[in-house]
């Protein structure tokens, strides 16, 4: 066996030393996350019940059970109502907002600030504060007493009643919180695009008739679309994970009108001490995110000039 070379050595360290410093954070990845997503799948085969005692292997026993559980349906259809009537917001109404503060006028930071604290702000400080907004007595309620709207007030958080049929009051108030939270956030998004828009576009446009409002729709929209899909992608994800505003303001409750996929999920690991069906219902939203993701992926590379 022939003795490697000087030079040869100096190349093979070139080519090692790179993936030496990916190394501990590769470690760190590997016990953190990918140790615990493998152990968490093969749960998902066994009856894990008493922590101190080894997983019996039952198949897909659990799968059985989940595909026969009214509030893993529940909560799964409360999670896509969710989806649904946060993402559309989350997407148009934040470019609205960075349209506005885009324009030089004299203020306009302190409008962008005003904008983007909600997203500073802990999710369980906005989460008391907005309960006790909604609350029986509270603000809301009593402008519209005041205002003789609803002499009796709005069961904000209390109520199982659905909106046209669809979308539960108590689940429509929390979603009201992820928006305000979130509006920031994705302004800022859509913020660096249009800054990244060459003024001499909307020049040229100005001169072939395109001002105000249709500028917009002609140049803004089209030009801002990979940001649009990454908005809507990025957004979807958020809404199909959302468990802070559930667990602060309502606990999934009332009658599980509130209750999503992933509160579900803590409800049955914590509180029921059900680990491996637990582990069940984690692998069903993975793979909802998994699809997400993906989504995600194809859309950036149809976007040529854009990247995360």
């Amino acid at each position: 066996m022939s003795k490697l070379t000087s030079k040869q050595w100096i190349l093979i360290k070139h080519k090692i030393t790179p993936y030496l410093f990916l190394l501990p954070a590769l470690i760190i990845l590997i016990l953190t996350v990918f140790w615990p997503a493998i152990q968490a799948f093969y749960l998902s085969f066994t009856n894990y019940e008493n922590i101190g005692d080894p997983p019996q292997w039952i198949g897909f026993k659990n799968f059985l059970r989940l595909s026969k559980d009214p509030v893993f349906w529940q909560t799964l259809q409360n999670t896509f109502v969710y989806l649904i009537g946060v993402v559309p917001i989350l997407v148009f109404l934040p470019l609205a907002l960075a349209i506005l503060v885009n324009q030089r006028l004299r203020g306009m930071n302190w409008f962008r600030t005003a904008y983007y604290t909600p997203v500073v702000i802990s999710m369980v400080v906005a989460g008391i504060a907005w309960k006790w907004l909604y609350a029986e007595n509270g603000l809301l309620n009593q402008i519209l007493k005041t205002l003789g709207i609803f002499p009796d007030g709005i069961p904000w958080l209390t109520s199982p009643d659905k909106i046209l049929g669809i979308v539960p009051i108590s689940l429509a108030s929390i979603m009201a919180v992820t928006i305000w939270k979130g509006l920031g956030y994705y302004m800022v998004i859509y913020l660096a695009g249009l800054q990244a828009i060459p003024a001499d576009i909307y020049e040229a446009a100005a001169i072939d008739g395109s001002d105000s409002v249709r500028k917009h729709w002609d140049i803004t929209l089209p030009l801002m679309q990979p940001y649009l899909a990454l908005v809507a992608v990025i957004s979807a994800i958020s809404a199909t994970k959302v468990f802070e505003e559930v667990y602060i303001m309502t606990q999934g409750g009332p009658l599980n009108s509130s209750k999503t996929i992933v509160y579900y999920l803590y409800e049955q690991a914590f509180g029921n001490l059900e680990i491996s069906y637990a582990c069940t219902i984690g692998l069903v939203l993975f793979l909802i995110i998994l699809g997400l993701s993906i989504l995600r992926l194809v859309i950036n590379q149809d976007g040529n000039d854009f990247s995360v």
